[in-house]
């Protein structure tokens, strides 16, 4: 049986066991919050991710993941994943271990985007003693009109939050697959609120908090500093030299299917247009 077959059938398997599995729907979990299991899978790629990455281009993909030394725009390292969000920033711990593994470089600084922002990302990288260059993944105003975070005070001597009418918002201790802890207000306390239409449409508000919050603010303070702002323009730069390889190398399908043969295709020289 040959490698791509092999690998065909495991996906299928593992796909297979996983949309089996009983799943728990939380209609609290915010923005962002890992999937249990991929809601599509593709019958002749199973292990490709369905993504609508430029909104009008929607598929099964792959996503090629970077390490790049900006300075010299060298690329140190690849890694290729599903074209899932969650895959590609745990590429970015796997990319970084494995380059001071093999050459001995750790960096004192990492620019990317936003999709980068998370607050388990930013953690894990100041706990590295790297520090991000990174916008915050950020969603806490998006809440269609309704109370933000930012109406809430938070008392950390007291673990809770303070809503605009005065009742506290408690922990239960329980700590969600993003890193964020929710802090839930009393049912009773919601119900006789005059607040409340403004506040949540549920029983009671729900307010989560990141275990990273002092790292994330340390990352907010660093936003539209010298070297934050030289981190962003030399990652433009290199932003072009990806752009060169899809339009004028022509490297924008895989021609081996299967995680190993994702890997294989980024790994070597894109074909040339004839």
């Amino acid at each position: 049986m040959t490698r791509p077959v092999r690998e065909y059938l495991a996906a299928l398997d593992e796909a297979g066991a996983e949309a089996a599995e009983p799943k728990d729907v939380d209609k609290d979990m915010p923005p962002g919050t890992p999937p249990v299991a991929p809601k599509v899978t593709s019958l002749t790629d199973p292990t490709a991710a369905w993504t609508n990455k430029g909104q009008t281009k929607v598929g099964f993909a792959y996503g090629t993941n970077y390490l790049i030394d900006t300075q010299r725009a060298i690329i140190v390292d690849v890694e290729a994943t599903p074209a899932r969000w969650t895959a590609e920033v745990a590429a970015t711990k796997t990319m970084l271990e494995r380059t001071r593994v093999c050459f001995g470089l750790k960096p004192q600084r990492l620019a990317a985007d936003a999709a980068y922002g998370s607050g388990l990302m930013i953690g894990w990288l100041m706990q590295q003693e790297i520090e991000p260059h990174i916008p915050l993944l950020d969603r806490e105003h998006q809440t269609n009109g309704f109370f933000t975070r930012a109406n809430f005070t938070f008392d950390p001597q007291a673990n809770v939050f303070v809503c605009p009418e005065g009742k506290q918002l408690k922990s239960t201790g329980l700590v969600r697959e993003d890193g964020t802890v929710p802090y839930l207000a009393s049912t009773k306390d919601c119900r006789a609120c005059a607040l409340k239409p403004r506040c949540t449409k549920g029983k009671k508000r729900i307010v989560t908090r990141n275990l990273f919050e002092a790292e994330r603010e340390h990352v907010r303070a660093l936003k539209g500093t010298e070297a934050f702002e030289r981190s962003a323009r030399e990652r433009r730069k290199i932003e072009m030299l990806f752009a060169h390889l899809k339009r004028n190398l022509n490297f924008r399908r895989l021609r081996l299917r299967g995680i190993t043969g994702a890997s294989m295709s980024f790994c070597l020289p894109p074909l040339s247009k004839t």
